[in-house]
């Protein structure tokens, strides 16, 4: 038996809660609206942005129900968006969302360049939360302060110039073969906001200080530096950023803390869950012994979440995940992405999770994952959805002043800043728009929850709560698709200097292996579920293989179709000397496909 054995979906609709996900990023874009704009309420905004600094910062996103551009929690949003769609962007594609998907990540990623105008001055706030907050206004109609806020070396800022250091080098992985060219710059902008952020050490909080009372950096700078690192190592594959996590994992908190949350504030548990993937890769060398206490804590994190750890996460009486009463949902989003990647990285590994309690095989933290986002759709005490749109019973009154307000399209009339108060905010009405795909800040620690416009804590939604949870909705709309459970690591491979073409002899270079791991029932037919294991038996690097498979009665994944071939996925171009690739496939035979090596390339 596999270590992640088939088990059925249950009745929500993940690709519609997907789908919907995405407009909710519409209805928060600030500039000027694209001609195929969906979310047709919402008109252009911020248009004078950074103009009396002397830059342009028109465009991001608002980051929740107000009309501030936080730089912080926008540029986690990024990374979140990019990491859900480097691990889980097949299955968007699958769904049709993979092009929204990028729409949404290139928003945010655009703005970032913007800000970002020299190497060492990075912008980190357009607006101001406490005029923001005194006025309740369209963003079409804003008259508060669009004064814009940067860090330099004078006033540093480690933690959001290490953030967007992250969110451009994840987005350059998600644009690397669509757009190469916006790839590199996205790469190029995240290297300077990385050895500005190291170079120039301060919480950014202390130079923007209108931060402090709406997004305090509580953790400092030091989890940032190493996440930067992290994602800089992914996307450039450089020993430099490997060496900076070996290297500086105690010393920066890396390795020493066990974490029970995951958000746009600290990011330790993201960074072992990646260091500990680098790991599971054979890609840590002689830091080897610092990664293995990097997967560590990781796994605290897996089993204080299962319940199965020394310190384990607080759960409602419903069985949700609860931190905090001010939009608890940001860290149910966030720990079920970290459990849904861990899952599929230990399957990969074939490995187990060990917890204080004893092994858990890595299907359990899948369906904890699922368990929080069918709790977050509907299967709840109250029977409500959390997601704007989703179900029949969602929130009608949302904390969220363009959703809460005419559109300026149906009625134009100018809404002032404490006339909207009086005409709009204070209205026990529903929402004239629907902010579709929004996810609320959730109930209480006892399941309890009031649909009501002032109660901020319960029913602001914001941008940093959807990102992570597209990724677990997509993998969770695939697991409903034929049965799919497994995905590949992906494997960054350095490019080779040069290539050799050897004449293949595939039963020396080249071995294949094939197994049944399970199999199941389905309306009355038997299906099998079958793993094949490509092992480069040379002692050069892979590259350029084909594969024939024949005798396929069903669907395929982990390979690439490339005309009446297969090759490798999009994740992993070669096979270093004694590694291995994993495809699965399942059909309708017991007895598996006809495997064969058509062509390769040995360098």
């Amino acid at each position: 038996m596999g270590l992640l054995p088939s088990f059925a979906f249950g009745n929500h609709n993940y690709g519609e809660a997907l789908s919907k996900s995405f407009l909710f990023y519409e209805a928060q874009r600030s500039g000027y609206l694209p001609h195929d704009q969906r979310v047709q309420w919402r008109g252009n905004s911020g248009l004078m942005d950074g103009k009396a600094s002397g830059v342009d910062l028109v465009g991001g996103y608002y980051d929740a129900g107000d009309n501030v551009k936080f730089g912080l929690p926008m540029a986690f949003t990024v990374t979140m968006m990019s990491w859900s769609i480097i691990e889980y962007g097949r299955q968007m594609g699958e769904s049709g969302e993979l092009s929204n998907a990028m729409d949404a990540v290139k928003w945010g990623a655009d703005y970032l360049l913007k800000a970002h105008p020299e190497p060492d001055v990075l912008y980190g706030e357009v607006g101001d939360g406490n005029t923001d907050h005194y006025c309740w206004q369209r963003p079409e109609d804003m008259t508060t302060s669009r004064a814009a806020y940067r860090i330099d070396p004078s006033r540093p800022g480690s933690d959001l110039a290490g953030e967007t250091a992250a969110a451009m080098a994840a987005a350059s992985i998600v644009f690397r073969n669509s757009n190469p060219a916006y790839a590199r710059e996205l790469l190029t902008h995240a290297y300077q906001l990385f050895e500005f952020a190291d170079k120039y050490r301060g919480k950014y909080d202390s130079s923007i200080t209108v931060a402090q009372k709406y997004y305090r950096s509580v953790s400092g700078y030091a989890d940032e530096l190493l996440w930067a690192a992290a994602w800089l190592y992914k996307a450039s594959n450089k020993q430099y950023y490997l060496n900076y996590l070996g290297e500086n994992g105690d010393a920066l908190g890396g390795t020493g803390w066990s974490m029970t949350e995951f958000g746009w504030d600290v990011k330790y548990a993201g960074v072992q869950t990646l260091a500990a993937k680098f790991l599971m890769q054979g890609n840590a060398g002689t830091h080897a012994p610092v990664f293995e206490k990097y997967q560590e804590k990781a796994e605290n994190f897996m089993c204080a979440c299962l319940g199965k750890g020394n310190q384990n996460i607080h759960k409602s009486p419903g069985g949700l995940i609860f931190r905090q009463r001010w939009n608890n949902m940001q860290f149910v989003t966030s720990a079920s992405f970290l459990a849904t990647v861990y899952s599929d990285y230990l399957a990969s590994a074939r490995k187990t999770l060990k917890c204080s309690s004893g092994s858990v095989l890595p299907s359990e933290l899948l369906l904890f994952a699922k368990s929080q986002v069918d709790y977050l759709l509907g299967d709840n005490p109250r029977a409500t959805s959390y997601m704007v749109g989703y179900g029949n019973n969602y929130p009608r009154q949302v904390h969220h002043r363009g959703s809460s307000i005419v559109s300026v399209k149906v009625d134009p009339t100018f809404v002032s800043c404490r006339g909207g108060y009086a005409t709009w905010f204070s209205r026990k009405a529903n929402d004239p728009n629907l902010l579709t795909g929004a996810i609320v800040g959730g109930p209480d620690a006892y399941d309890n929850f009031a649909d009501q416009r002032d109660n901020y804590e319960q029913t602001e939604p914001a941008t940093y709560n959807n990102a992570p949870l597209i990724g677990v909705l997509a993998r969770l709309h695939g697991g409903q698709n034929e049965y799919s459970q497994l995905l590949p690591v992906a494997i960054p491979q350095p490019k080779p200097d040069a290539e050799q073409k050897l004449t293949p002899d595939p039963a020396f270079d080249i071995a294949i292996e094939q197994r049944e791991t399970s199999s199941w029932v389905h309306k009355g037919k038997t299906y099998y579920r079958y793993s094949a294991i490509v092992t480069n038996k040379s002692a050069k690097t892979l590259k350029n293989l084909k594969l024939s498979v024949s005798q396929l009665y069903g669907s395929l994944w982990g390979l690439t179709k490339y005309g009446d071939s297969y090759v490798f996925p999009a994740w992993c171009n070669s096979l270093l000397a004694g590694k291995n690739l994993e495809f699965v496939y399942i059909h309708s035979v017991n007895s598996p496909a006809v495997v064969s090596v058509s062509s390769y390339t040995l360098v």
